[in-house]
């Protein structure tokens, strides 16, 4: 069902259709877009922070594949999960569609389009829900139409997701996925602690 025909429903789309990018700004592709686009990874505890879900329903969706992680699964006693920006992206949206009552089987075919989706396309989406079905709209008359049917519907704009996402993880270990080597970008605690350190390393 896609409403009066101006959006899509999620459910029973197994990828989103390609739109024409729009003009206009779009946000960096995450954290890792500074230099290294999709070259970073996040292990479980900076995922759970970010996406503002606990460990516990971290497991549990990556077991029954819900929202598994892109760069590394678990391979065995002690191994780490590493989740990608996207993934991280797509924990978030999930706990907003959980925590909102929408349908299990609405919310994986959600999932499945947010992982088929261009990162591009993601910044401009609009997913809204009315308990049963999850509709795409990528624009603002798509999203006045869904309206004009009268349904009670609660919305979820990813770009501003996004940004929460962006701005959590900034703060947050990542990994280089290359390298394993940890990275803490733009912690204000290390730039204060870079600015101390500056007029000893000057005098040295």
């Amino acid at each position: 069902m896609t409403g009066n025909g101006d959006s899509r429903a999620v459910g029973g789309i197994p990828a989103l259709p390609g739109a024409p990018a729009s003009p206009g700004p779009r946000p960096s592709v995450g954290p890792q877009g500074r230099g290294a686009p999709g070259r970073l990874g996040y292990r479980g505890p900076s995922a759970c922070a970010a996406a503002g879900i606990t460990y516990r329903q971290l497991d549990y969706w990556a077991r029954t594949g819900l929202v598994q992680p892109s760069v590394r699964p678990a391979h065995g006693s002690g191994s780490q999960r590493l989740y990608s920006f996207r993934d991280v992206l797509v924990l978030k949206i999930v706990k907003r569609l959980l925590d909102a009552g929408v349908s299990l089987q609405s919310i994986r075919t959600a999932v499945e389009a947010l992982r088929s989706a261009d990162l591009a396309e993601l910044s401009d989406m609009t997913l809204m829900s009315d308990g049963a079905t999850v509709y795409r709209c990528d624009s603002p008359e798509e999203l006045a139409g869904l309206l004009r049917g009268g349904r009670g519907l609660f919305g979820i704009a990813v770009g501003a997701v996004w940004g929460d996402v962006e701005s959590a993880l900034s703060r947050l270990q990542a990994e280089r996925v290359d390298t394993g080597e940890p990275v803490v970008s733009g912690h204000p605690a290390d730039e204060l602690a870079r600015r101390r350190r500056a007029p000893a390393d000057r005098i040295g």
